[in-house]
């Protein structure tokens, strides 16, 4: 395999990876150490999060290639790029909060579903919360008129239940 045609392979893997990912984020590495790289990594794969570190000239033609060109102002000096598979919120707090306890990673811009943020943009992404927290949130607020209402009914049905109850009560005692 020629030089060349390697460069294409990985051009294609990087584009591949835009295609497929609900969110990316690119981040300057610059300051960690292999240790908390390699602790990030691990953080990341419990999360079907994909962390590597490529040249920016092959980022930029498989971003332009995908049509992310928003995000080739931000590839300057050294570059990493996390790729999240499921939960688009995910991948954004996971490297935020990585970013505040590491000063040396710094956010640079990112993509959800298909649209370029800049690096507060990924930051108010990362304030979302889970889908599956937002899942519980939308159900409890269908729920809650469900509730209600059953309560209401169940209240309608008490006040029949003591009402009787104290029928019986006043028969037995003139009785």
């Amino acid at each position: 395999m020629s030089n060349q045609d390697a460069k294409k392979a990985i051009v294609s893997e990087i584009a591949e990876k835009f295609s497929k990912a609900q969110t990316a984020v690119l981040v300057d590495y610059r300051g960690l150490n292999v240790e908390e790289v390699t602790e990030f990594r691990a953080i990341a794969r419990e999360l079907n999060v994909d962390y590597k570190i490529y040249k920016n000239s092959m980022m930029r033609f498989a971003v332009k290639e995908t049509g992310y060109e928003g995000l080739l102002e931000n590839l300057v000096g050294p570059s990493a790029i996390a790729f999240g598979y499921d939960d688009p919120v995910a991948t954004a707090k996971i490297i935020t909060e990585f970013a505040k306890k590491h000063k040396a990673m710094e956010i640079k811009a990112g993509m959800v579903d298909g649209k370029v943020l800049d690096k507060q943009g990924v930051m108010a992404l990362a304030e979302l919360p889970s889908r599956e927290v937002l899942i519980a949130q939308v159900l409890g607020g269908l729920n809650a008129p469900i509730s209600g209402l059953v309560n209401v009914l169940q209240g309608n049905i008490r006040g029949l239940v003591i009402a009787l109850n104290q029928i019986k009560e006043q028969k037995e005692a003139t009785a």
